[in-house]
């Protein structure tokens, strides 16, 4: 049987891994955990598109949730044509220092071979955290895949700690999102998880208007909607 190369050669069926880290505190609880929900699950779909058309890169997802405490939401390293999402229910802190120890121990080397492509890490918050946020980023920025990660950081609501997103991205060419509505918040999940990805894995020729996180360089993000300010969370 004739074997058919795919396209890129030694760069077909790289692994790239995809992490959501998803704040799910009880300042989360009602329209804003909801919603958080509803635009991971809808953007699934697209999501599978873009990795289906892209001979590149493997994708696998996983998820950490952060409140009193870091936990696996997914756990496994799930491949995008299998992966589901299960509703984040909200309660408790903000320790989001734990949550990026947590990817951290994931990005060693050990881990993750030095064949697999930069890691997306997309960080969704609403507020300040209530652990040593400085020493969880240290740990993820101490992992030669941290340093390469393309890091997404996607505010909810007006009482979100901006610089603190801005540190995790560590780029100020690359400002964190502020989704003040459901609208936006649905439009930033889908463009972190599509053209995103995309970008994370294909060649940096490919990629038009961009700038870089990490190693590699990305679109400009979509604009903020225009609301009426009793739609603002």
């Amino acid at each position: 049987m004739e074997i058919i190369k795919r396209p890129g050669g030694a760069m077909a069926n790289r692994p790239l891994h995809f992490f959501w880290l998803a704040d799910c505190s009880g300042s989360m609880y009602g329209e804003k955990i909801e919603q958080l929900n509803y635009a991971i699950r809808n953007a699934i779909k697209p999501m599978q598109d873009v990795a289906a058309d892209n001979p590149n890169a493997q994708v696998m997802v996983r998820a950490i949730k952060f409140s009193t405490g870091a936990q696996w939401h997914i756990a496994t390293a799930t491949p995008v044509e299998e992966f589901k999402w299960d509703n984040l229910t909200s309660n408790g802190v903000t320790d989001m220092g734990l949550a990026l120890q947590l990817v951290a121990e994931q990005l060693d080397v050990s881990q993750m071979p030095e064949r697999c492509l930069p890691p997306v890490l997309v960080l969704v918050s609403d507020g300040q955290p209530t652990d040593d946020f400085n020493a969880g980023l240290a740990a993820l920025m101490s992992k030669p895949w941290g340093k390469k990660s393309v890091r997404i950081g996607i505010g909810i609501g007006q009482d979100v700690d901006l610089e603190v997103l801005q540190k995790f991205i560590g780029n100020p060419e690359v400002k964190p999102l502020q989704a003040n509505n459901a609208e936006d918040l649905v439009k930033y999940i889908r463009w972190a998880s599509t053209v995103v990805l995309q970008a994370a894995s294909a060649p940096a020729s490919q990629v038009k208007d961009q700038v870089s996180t990490g190693v590699v360089p990305i679109p400009q993000a979509p604009i903020a909607s225009d609301v009426e300010a009793d739609d603002v969370w």
